[in-house]
């Protein structure tokens, strides 16, 4: 592949070795970590500044989700085929998106993708409330807005992903990663939550005005923090496409990202069919009522924040290759309360705990996926890596969608969960043999390539 001499050498999964004090260890020879630039001055408060910013940015993300399906169906009168339509455009940039983002974060300045992407979705969010002043909102304007904001959506995420690494020191990555993993699942709750809240006391064009506003306070913080060093443009650029086939096949290429990679991409399948379907059988078969589908979600966000924060300290005690594991498994088990329920109360709590117990564990794996990958990728090619994860995970998405529906036409909805609940597990049962098996430690952060 291009670029492949300058290149740390991988190793195979055979020179995972059993380790001293009865557990294993990955001895994997990584190549010795560079001595770390210094970090910048008052590095905790950049990371700080920074997160601030997205939350903004995530709530603002989580208040247009609630708010243009609201305006499609109420204003626009939107038929179901129109609305399904939007929400497939909305998980579409992930699918179509997320490969070339990542590609393109490699070759730009970090900060600057971040400011003009948040800028760009302040200006769409924005163009909506115009449309409707005056009077030539549509649903073909709709589905525009939708799309676009979806792929600024994707492209600012991937730049967020790579410079947190920038601002953080190595030693306390995890930690950082898993802060921006809280922020992110609390503030998409929040955002929905504050979409609800405001489109109950006002109009929908006022809901994304303060979307608007939002995206111009992340673009703010964004500007306060260090400007971080170019990083070095390599000697053998290719195409863009070139560039993606290259994330591709580090990512395949690696031992211990080529199995993360393909178990995330089973789970986010598997996650997707049961997410399609979920609702609808919580409302009609198990009878949790509005109130009891919101009690679920809000409980099932809190686990996802506690799963985020303990990551680190679970990491550290019982190593990253255990927690996967044990995370992984835990997942598809604390689904079945879901196929076993029936109407009532005491049905609806225990849903919300395996809910809060499905998400935490969820968070806690993604943290330190995230950290492994961060750790085992060059910093050239740390956005094409993440990418690479985003993409088989959440592009998925709207596949998985189209899987459930059919799946639910002919064999109805429960057959439907327990088809997702299937897949869940044996992604589970797949990374067992794997050498994550055997990761007792965060590995040592790969270098960055010298140009040539």
């Amino acid at each position: 592949m291009s670029g492949t001499n300058s290149t740390p050498p991988r190793p195979s999964p055979a020179d995972v070795v059993e380790a001293d004090r009865g557990r294993t260890q990955d001895t994997t020879p990584l190549p010795t970590r560079a001595p770390a630039a210094a970090a910048p001055a008052g590095g905790n408060r950049a990371v700080t500044i920074f997160l601030t910013g997205e939350a903004a940015s995530l709530t603002g993300t989580g208040l247009h989700t609630v708010v243009l399906p609201v305006l499609a169906v109420l204003a626009l009168h939107a038929s179901p085929a129109q609305a399904s339509c939007l929400y497939l455009l909305s998980q579409a940039p992930y699918l179509l998106f997320a490969l070339p983002a990542g590609a393109i974060v490699d070759r730009y300045p970090v900060k600057t993708v971040l400011i003009t992407t948040d800028l760009a979705a302040a200006a769409l969010v924005a163009a909506v409330p115009a449309t409707v002043a005056l009077s030539t909102l549509t649903m073909p304007v709709l589905y525009t807005v939708t799309l676009v904001l979806g792929a600024v959506t994707v492209l600012h995420q991937a730049a967020a992903s790579v410079i947190l690494v920038q601002l953080s020191d190595p030693s306390h990555l995890h930690q950082a990663t898993a802060r921006q993993e809280a922020v992110l699942g609390a503030a998409a709750t929040i955002g929905l939550h504050l979409g609800t809240g405001i489109l109950a006391i006002t109009t929908a064009t006022r809901a994304l005005a303060v979307d608007s506003a939002s995206y111009l306070v992340s673009a703010w913080c964004t500007s306060k923090i260090p400007t971080q060093p170019a990083r070095p443009a390599p000697a053998d650029r290719t195409t863009l496409t070139g560039e993606i086939r290259d994330g591709l096949r580090h990512t395949l290429d690696d031992p211990i990202l080529r199995p993360l990679a393909l178990c995330l991409g089973a789970t986010g399948a598997g996650a997707g069919v049961i997410t399609a379907v979920s609702a609808w059988y919580l409302l009609t078969a198990v009878k949790v009522g509005p109130t009891g589908l919101g009690v679920i979600m809000g409980v099932s966000g809190a686990g996802y924040l506690a799963g985020a924060l303990a990551s680190p300290r679970l990491t550290g005690r019982y190593g990253p290759g255990a927690v996967l594991i044990a995370s992984v498994a835990l997942y598809p088990l604390l689904g079945i309360p879901l196929l076993t329920a029936r109407p009532g109360p005491v049905w609806t709590v225990v849903l919300a705990v395996a809910g809060a117990g499905q998400l935490a564990a969820a968070a806690c794996a993604t943290a330190t996926v995230r950290t492994v990958r961060q750790r085992r990728c060059p910093p050239e090619l740390l956005a094409r890596t993440q990418q690479t994860a985003t993409w088989l995970v959440a592009g998925s998405r709207p596949l998985a969608a189209l899987a459930a529906s059919v799946l639910a036409s002919a064999a109805g909805v429960w057959a439907t969960l327990l088809a997702g609940t299937l897949v869940l597990a044996g992604a589970a049962l797949a990374l067992w043999p794997s050498p994550i098996r055997n990761l007792s430690r965060l590995p040592d952060a790969i270098p960055a390539s010298s140009p040539e």
